[in-house]
């Protein structure tokens, strides 16, 4: 008999995916070592405002805290007209440009290719583009700019959206629906599970210049289902070993899957970003391996998975309870199978995907490439994108040979955590058995013990603690590595640093640094590119407010085109868009900048209750796609219970919002952004 459904919320504590804090060691924060950076040249210890304003009156050298303009270049043009902030349901691209929205969840693109509606059953979204839109790559079919894969991530989903049983219940966007006695109906969690992962959709631009779906055999989708190799260092250890998988090889599935990568060998990488709080667990004593990534005693997950109603296995994983007599009788170690960086070949629609282990075990929020070069070794970055979380860097042991190289690259080599110093210099800190104290007296028994306590082994070594790091690029001619660091509204006052300079820092900023010789050296000096925020309490490159078509906060996604122009998105969370201390910025939006001069110009601004997320260029830079995420998710639980919803993107109407890309084109057919 079907139960009436009722609203389940999610613990607070895994409220928006957020992960509880869980870093208690006592290494420095970088708005300490910027504070620091700044005091050293004699200025005042007192507001932001105070000691950069003080320090860019002394036109300070690359040295200072921010680089100044003396001795750049010009730059790439930014050739477009500056947009004003928004308000408004609608994405707004400068003029001379055009927008089309392309395959928004539940698009068909493989199987049967069942057509969206709100009531679609799970087993349809598998054959749909998944829910929140994020991290993406156009790969090129033959070299061309007109026909190819566009591969993109699915960060999460909105239940309440997702199930038609949910009209009429009062769910904010972490809700969703359950039954009277706590269970869930499995199609619901089913559908759910189906809307993360990842999407693999052919894609052709026709003579009247709009992009289409093309049905074809390389579609394809990856789901919190898929079975998935683990590879590198940790694969086969007792770490991972679990009822599915006893020799510690396998496991299923991908999800909070947020920024991603491509490699040099041509194939994807998806993150996971904040996969912790999928998982239950109600044993009292937690190890390391869970506790230092958030997993805390409790009997709910997310949106509790595990508590579908008929106990398949692939719900009940999500339960990391120790129940049998040993790991292999239960899923106590289900996540440490999680946090990595998982790789896709897209053009190879029956290739498993691969679990990197050596790139570090943390809520990755994607990883960079520095550009191959033939007989190096290969050079990756990746940010934690929590809360005092760190940046790392891989180096690979083995040489790249384009002729050659492939995913097996990323399993030998040597993973660094970033320490930041005050003086602007910074240093990569070896995280290898027997370096920087990682030795069995201290507790870290090996390589695998290490990788899969990467965040425990960073505390120990002294890593810089970051205002949460997001998307990396970098820059291809000079080799600046850039990151965005979001916002950290957690930092006190004695806990800034000089990367990090800001206490209940609410508008993020961008740091970038150069490797001191080839991207594989362990030393490198760092400045920043911009402090995020509004009037007084911002600068850009060369030490001066942001003018009103420059303002942002929460730099989020990244990239820099062939031609160097920086990209930067923005996510003010969807709880605070448009209101108290965000009010200025309107909605979430895309910005230009020049990697020379530090200008930057407001290109694109998007729907309500949004995040800008995901770039990816075509290689003559003629189409630009991005994503739309979450739309109208600043929905209220009662304003959902009436169906009103504050967006009704991109269909219009009285529909659901839904996730979407966009396609950005100029009306000329020139370069994007020229």
């Amino acid at each position: 008999m079907t139960q009436p459904q009722q609203p389940g919320t999610t613990d607070p504590v895994l409220a928006a995916g957020d992960e509880p804090l869980s870093n208690n060691s006592d290494n420095r924060y970088f708005g300490d070592v910027l504070q620091a950076r700044l005091s050293r040249r004699g200025f005042l210890r007192g507001s932001l405002a105070t000691a950069v304003t003080a320090a860019m009156a002394t036109s300070l050298p690359l040295a200072s805290a921010f680089a100044g303009q003396s001795q750049r270049g010009t730059g790439p043009t930014l050739g477009f007209t500056p947009i004003p902030t928004s308000t408004a349901d609608t994405v707004v691209v400068p003029q001379g440009y055009r927008s089309q929205v392309l395959i928004p969840w539940g698009t068909p693109i493989t199987g049967n290719y069942p057509d969206f509606a709100p009531d679609n059953s799970g087993e349809a979204q598998a054959q749909q583009t998944g829910s929140h839109h994020d991290g993406m790559h156009f790969f090129a079919i033959d070299g061309s700019s007109q026909d190819g894969l566009l591969v993109l991530n699915h960060e999460y989903v909105e239940p309440r959206f997702m199930h038609a049983a949910a009209s009429g219940l009062a769910l904010d966007s972490e809700g969703f629906p359950q039954n009277e006695d706590g269970s869930r109906d499995p199609d619901q969690v089913l559908r759910e599970m189906n809307g993360h992962g990842v999407s693999i959709v052919r894609i052709r631009q026709s003579a009247n210049g709009q992009w289409d779906v093309v049905r074809d055999g390389l579609n394809r989708r990856i789901t919190a289902r898929t079975p998935m190799k683990l590879s590198g260092p940790v694969a086969g250890t007792e770490h991972v070993r679990t009822q599915y998988s006893p020799d510690g090889t396998m496991t299923r599935g991908t999800q909070n899957n947020c920024s991603s990568g491509v490699t040099p060998w041509n194939t994807y990488m998806a993150a996971e970003e904040n996969w912790a709080g999928y998982f239950a667990k109600q044993d009292t004593e937690i190890d390391r391996r869970q506790s230092r990534y958030g997993i805390e005693t409790r009997d709910s997950g997310r949106w509790n998975w595990h508590r579908a109603k008929g106990g398949d296995d692939e719900f009940i994983r999500f339960d990391a309870t120790s129940h049998g007599a040993s790991a292999r009788d239960d899923y106590r170690n289900e996540p440490n199978t999680f946090g990595y960086m998982v790789e896709i070949d897209p053009f190879d629609p029956d290739s498993t995907p691969v679990k990197r282990t050596h790139l570090g075990r943390f809520a990755h929020e994607g990883v960079i490439f520095a550009p191959a070069v033939e007989g190096k070794p290969v050079v990756c970055y990746s940010g934690d994108d929590s809360r005092f979380e760190y940046i790392y860097k891989f180096v690979s042991a083995r040489p790249y040979h384009a002729a050659t190289a492939d995913g097996s690259l990323l399993d030998e080599g040597t993973l660094y955590v970033a320490r930041f110093n005050d003086d602007g210099s910074g240093e990569w800190l070896a995280l290898a058995p027997g370096e920087n104290g990682l030795t069995p007296e201290n507790g870290f028994a090996d390589l695998a013990d290490i990788l899969v306590n990467t965040r425990s082994a960073a505390d120990h070594v002294g890593a810089t603690k970051m205002d949460r790091p997001e998307w990396g690029a970098v820059d291809p001619a000079t080799g600046h590595v850039y990151f965005t660091l979001t916002n950290n509204s957690k930092r006190e006052e004695d806990q800034l640093d000089a990367a990090n300079p800001r206490a209940a820092n609410g508008f993020g900023q961008i740091v970038r640094w150069q490797e001191d010789g080839g991207q594989e050296a362990e030393r490198f000096q760092w400045e920043l590119f911009v402090l995020a925020g509004d009037g007084n309490d911002s600068r850009d490159l060369a030490g001066n407010p942001l003018d009103e078509d420059a303002l942002l906060a929460c730099p989020d996604g990244l990239c820099i085109d062939a031609d160097r122009r920086v990209w930067i998105q923005t996510d003010i969370s969807d709880s605070s868009v448009n209101d108290g201390i965000y009010t200025p910025f309107g909605n979430n939006q895309m910005l230009a900048a020049n990697p020379e001069t530090g200008e930057i110009k407001r290109f694109l601004t998007g729907p309500i209750g949004q995040e800008i997320t995901g770039v990816a260029i075509t290689p003559d830079q003629r189409t630009m796609f991005i994503n739309v995420q979450h739309p109208g998710a600043n929905t209220s639980a009662e304003d959902f219970a009436q169906g009103q919803y504050l967006s009704h993107w991109p269909d219009g109407g009285d529909a659901i919002p839904r996730s979407a890309t966009v396609v950005i084109t100029r009306e000329d057919g020139d370069k994007i952004g020229a």
